[in-house]
């Protein structure tokens, strides 16, 4: 399939380097706001280099990998669908779910897929947990616990602005990973509470050329919510841009035999441990599910099989609405100080078998 890549920022390159291994993609075309900055880049991957609006009317682009900020998704995503494009993107899907229904109903209507970041839960890290929730070694999982933290984009991202417009923060920016995880290991959530604030610290960009320019903060910074999923299983998620050290533990699930050590989801590849009822002692499981070696790029590869082969992709747009409508429940939670029913009811993606590639299965 060929893929035309919109916007060619910081997050793009991870993608590059990936697309060599990926059989099922070729990459034809980059685009972006700056035309120079696309022509650049086109070098150096051996594509041309053009406006969006010339890459979304070309012959040879099949799929669009939307890679621009969260404010641009909902409407690059619908122009690259009118232009009769599959579409791929970074999360979130939109900034709201009242933007993303719309591309949803367009791609179903023109018969064309919408697929959407994290594909990190395709990794051999979220799979083997799920192989190992769904076989039953913690048995019935009663409750999951995830404390993502950092001190602050700004610290190491050159361009951090965007991080703390909406569409950003912590929710938007990580809770993906985290979420797209919980709904894959216990299906989809259909009730919500939570509350969010932000400190008066004053940011300012710490590296790169515009070192010391100060970053206006209009999200919440600092996120906690707890999620009731269908199948009976409640979640607590913290997220923060506000911790500057932490021992909170990174992901685990609690289960009637045991508790599950999973592995960050904004990562592909780390390994999954395991401390059940009769030792309550801390071991590795070995790798039983997910792509190997896998990378940015893996979800969009997947989607391109499934077109070829007329089935379900594994990061269905679907999926990213749901968990989309998850974290706006949370800010209208916080808000309201109520709790909110979450109405979508994404399929559970069928699992990753162990040794399969993204572009034969």
């Amino acid at each position: 399939m060929k893929v035309g890549v919109v916007g060619v920022g910081v997050i793009s390159q991870q993608y590059f380097d990936h697309f060599p291994s990926l059989d099922g993609l070729e990459l034809t075309a980059v685009a972006d706001l700056d035309v120079d900055r696309a022509r650049s880049i086109g070098a150096t991957q051996g594509v041309r280099g053009t406006s969006v609006d010339e890459l979304l009317a070309a012959d040879d682009v099949d799929v669009v990998l939307n890679l621009t900020i969260p404010a641009a998704h909902a409407e690059v995503a619908t122009r690259a669908l009118t232009a009769g494009k599959h579409v791929y993107g970074e999360k979130p899907l939109a900034l709201s779910t009242e933007q993303a229904a719309p591309v949803l109903e367009l791609a179903n209507r023109a018969g064309l897929r919408v697929g959407s970041a994290p594909d990190t839960v395709l990794g051999t890290g979220i799979q083997t947990a799920r192989a190992a929730l769904d076989d039953g070694l913690i048995g019935t999982p009663v409750g999951a616990s995830v404390a993502w933290s950092a001190a602050g984009h700004e610290l190491w991202h050159p361009a951090p602005a965007f991080y703390y417009q909406p569409g950003g923060g912590p929710l938007l920016d990580m809770g993906p990973y985290y979420l797209t995880s919980l709904v894959t290991f216990f299906g989809p959530v259909v009730r919500v509470s939570g509350s969010g604030t932000r400190s008066t610290r004053e940011r300012t960009i710490a590296t790169g050329p515009n070192a010391g320019t100060p970053i206006p903060v209009d999200v919440d910074t600092h996120v906690v919510a707890i999620l009731e999923h269908e199948s009976g299983v409640v979640s607590t998620v913290t997220v923060s841009f506000e911790v500057w050290a932490t021992r909170s533990p990174l992901f685990e699930v609690y289960g009637t035999a045991g508790t599950l050590g999973v592995p960050d989801p904004n990562r592909f590849s780390d390994t999954v441990s395991i401390a059940d009822a009769e030792t309550r002692e801390w071991r590795d499981l070995p790798t039983s599910a997910g792509y190997a070696d896998a990378g940015r790029g893996y979800g969009l590869a997947d989607m391109a099989h499934a077109i070829a082969t007329d089935r379900a992709h594994r990061a269905p747009g679907e999926l990213a609405f749901h968990v989309l409508e998850i974290m706006e429940a949370v800010g209208t939670a916080s808000r309201e100080h109520v709790v909110v029913d979450v109405r979508s009811r994404p399929a559970r993606p069928e699992t990753v078998p162990l040794g399969a590639r993204p572009d034969t299965w």
